[in-house]
């Protein structure tokens, strides 16, 4: 079984450096656009299942991916973006600044802080593969090929979790683009990244 790891279309925030988080943004012409576009190129490749984010840029995107066909949207708060707490609406660039307490998020992610009100990456990873668990892995024998849209912080934990990576290892695949897909091949037993 094939599960392809999506990140939702670029939003107004994406495109100003700003920390998203919880916040629900729409996707924006761009956006819009590159989720079209990948739903060409995704178009005679069968789905048995969609699952998205409840966040506006998520859905909107696995709508757009899915097209006319008849294929099932799934919703699931263990999908939602991880919180960056009192970060949210943060410019990326003053947040993550050689000076910030913050700085860490991308280039050592086992020193980072949870912010006020935010998750700490072991939160998004152990959320993560709680769905994964419960909603992916009994698909196998059933589903050929499943879909998640998601988000690129809470995709990065689904990388690193079903790869059973270190903390400091959170972002070894690099934040994921806007529209970018990451495939890996389920045995029924462990999960393989596909080159």
């Amino acid at each position: 079984m094939q599960l392809y790891i999506i990140r939702h279309g670029q939003t107004v925030w994406n495109a100003a450096g700003k920390l998203q988080g919880r916040t629900d943004i729409e996707l924006n012409q761009n956006g819009i656009d590159a989720a079209v576009a990948l739903g060409r190129r995704l178009k005679d490749v069968h789905f048995d299942k969609i699952f998205s984010s409840p966040l506006k840029r998520a859905v909107h995107t696995a709508r757009l991916i899915r097209g006319e066909r008849d294929i099932p949207i799934e919703t699931d708060e263990r999908l939602i973006e991880m919180s960056f707490g009192i970060g949210d609406g943060k410019l990326c660039d003053e947040w993550f600044a050689p000076q910030s307490p913050y700085r860490f998020f991308f280039t050592a992610p086992e020193k980072f802080p949870t912010a006020p009100g935010a998750e700490s990456f072991e939160d998004v990873r152990r959320r993560v593969l709680d769905f994964i668990q419960e909603k992916v892995q009994p698909l196998f024998g059933q589903a050929q090929r499943i879909m998640i849209v998601a988000h690129g912080a809470l995709n990065a934990g689904i990388t690193s979790g079903l790869q059973n990576l270190p903390l400091k290892d959170y972002w070894s695949g690099g934040l994921q683009e806007n529209c970018q897909a990451r495939i890996f091949d389920y045995d029924g037993n462990a999960w393989r990244l596909l080159p």
